[in-house]
């Protein structure tokens, strides 16, 4: 069977359970910083804030957002989907509220939490650790499959947001994202009128990672290959999100509209979207350890040229450069969380490594904005961010391939 037509086979039979881990993913959006980055002019108008004043109540709101996920993410081990997704969706529904009616500027880190812990955090959270749970021999596929929910969020949203701000006005915007998420809950529902893997089957469903056994999350924090992939995992997220964060402000410095950089994005998601069909059917016929050291290559050349770009065209081709990266990022992490340790214990595990992405994404436009308001330009900071990724990239190596010959030993 060729590969487009396995996928269209796979998709058919499993279209409620997919289905949901795309609503997830693409749900998160609110709560992602490619998406509140949108409002980051209206916002520092508003409340009169400069970048760095800007990233630093955005660093400490996702900050304390990471903080909770360490406790929370266990909760997709303990309840079904449909139940803790519902939850999950009313909660990031009043954070929406939050951010539309909050009129203090001392509350502002208290909406940034609420948005990043509900959207960004859980609502990614329980996507994933459900699509890793209900599929083993398939989970690069239907890691892909969800993710497409994220990727049409990231291809649809920023140019729509940019151009309904100049006809509603952003606070609105708000409430009508808090309704959309509330009928949401009943499409929901109705997917998952029966669920895929009930908890009662829990024990007789799980997969084993290496040697053979469950690991528990503290097994998983005192194993090395766990800590190797951390730098990956947080400079992904977090100079990844400086750069979404302080999208308007690269197009000023770069002397383009808001509107024209934005316009460049959707190539990104179409790359996004290819590389992430490329990345599950590749974790599935090769494994994701194999391909995990590779993904990161695409950032460092993406953001070199972010630095060089004297025109929009070589932007346009550092964009497509990361939604490359960003398939491996969407599904390569998750499989390896599952494929090292098993799925028993899938949701604390993960929400370890949630949690510091998370506050990845929390550090990089904090420390950004305070680079920019010190003086250090964002287009040289590239550099480092450049240098950073391939580090990353560099000590996942050793590590993989340690890993790999554990994982065939256990077989």
């Amino acid at each position: 069977m060729s590969q487009p037509t396995g996928y269209l086979a796979f998709i058919r039979e499993n279209v409620p359970f997919l289905a949901t881990g795309a609503l997830l993913s693409f749900l998160s959006s609110f709560g992602q910083t490619f998406f509140i980055s949108i409002f980051g002019g209206e916002i520092r108008a508003e409340y009169g804030l400069s970048n760095g004043d800007w990233g630093l109540i955005y660093m400490v709101g996702t900050g304390a957002s990471a903080l909770l996920m360490v406790f929370a993410g266990g909760l997709a081990d303990r309840f079904r989907v449909r139940t803790l997704g519902i939850i999950v969706i009313l909660m990031l529904a009043s954070a929406c509220l939050f951010m539309a009616f909050n009129a203090v500027v001392a509350l502002l880190p208290f909406v940034i939490f609420a948005l990043r812990f509900t959207g960004q955090g859980m609502m990614s959270h329980v996507a994933t650790v459900a699509m890793s749970r209900w599929f083993i021999a398939t989970r690069g596929r239907a890691l892909a499959v969800a993710a497409f929910g994220f990727m049409l969020g990231e291809a649809t949203l920023p140019l729509t947001m940019v151009w309904l701000k100049s006809y509603i006005d952003w606070r609105t915007l708000w409430v009508a994202f808090a309704v959309f998420c509330v009928l949401a809950c009943f499409i929901l529902f109705r997917l998952l009128r029966l669920e895929r893997t009930p908890q009662s089957m829990a024990d007789t469903t799980q997969a084993t990672g290496m040697d053979g056994k469950h690991w528990t999350r503290a097994d998983a924090l005192r194993h090395p290959l766990f800590w190797s992939m951390i730098p990956a995992v947080m400079s992904f997220s977090g100079f990844g999100t400086a750069f979404w964060f302080h999208q308007a402000h690269f197009a000023e410095i770069k002397g383009w509209s808001h509107l024209a950089l934005v316009s460049v994005f959707p190539l990104g998601t179409i790359m996004l979207a290819t590389s992430t069909v490329a990345y599950g059917w590749a974790i599935d016929r090769f494994g994701a350890t194999r391909l995990l050291p590779f993904y990161l290559i695409p950032y460092v050349l993406a953001f070199i040229l972010h630095w060089y770009a004297p025109t929009l065209g070589w932007t346009a081709l550092a964009v497509i450069l990361m939604g490359t990266a960003g398939g491996g990022q969407a599904t390569l992490l998750n499989a390896c969380w599952a494929e090292f340790y098993g799925t028993k214990h899938i949701g604390s595990i993960k929400s370890a490594a949630a949690a510091l992405m998370v506050l990845g994404s929390a550090i990089g436009p904090g420390l950004s904005g305070w680079l920019i308001d010190n003086g250090v330009g964002f287009e040289v900071q590239m550099l480092g961010y450049a240098a950073v990724f391939a580090f990353a990239a560099v000590i996942l190596i050793i590590p993989t391939r340690t890993a790999r010959l554990a994982l065939a030993a256990s077989s």
